[in-house]
């Protein structure tokens, strides 16, 4: 609730977009799990920043999310026009909870 703290600052803009040091090459990926903790409802603005950094033409991306209580909320409606040429599909938020069993199986589900 610090109206001064980075993530608010970022989080309050929608045209934020923090600087990646060090991109990561996905071009021999067909698919790419995006993970991330939701603030506010959606992804982290860095999270808009790498997508729209990657060449996705006819890739899917697959976001997941960490969370203590709350679900996706908007987060695929916010990330969907950066994903350019990419199949984005619906994510999932992960609890605690969850065990390594039940990542590799929804992994497989998707």
């Amino acid at each position: 609730m610090d109206k001064k703290a980075r993530s608010t600052i970022e989080m309050n803009d929608p045209a934020s977009r923090p600087a990646i040091a060090k991109m990561p090459d996905v071009g021999a990926y067909d698919r790419i799990y995006v993970g991330f903790p939701i603030w506010w409802y959606v992804a982290p603005r860095i999270i808009n920043t790498f997508l729209e950094a990657c060449e996705l033409d006819g890739k899917t991306v697959i976001p997941f999310a960490t969370s203590g209580g709350s679900g996706m909320g908007k987060t695929n409606s916010v990330l969907k026009p950066s994903c350019g040429g990419a199949k984005l599909v619906e994510g999932k938020v992960f609890r605690k909870s969850a065990s390594k069993a039940d990542l590799a199986a929804w992994a497989a589900s998707v």
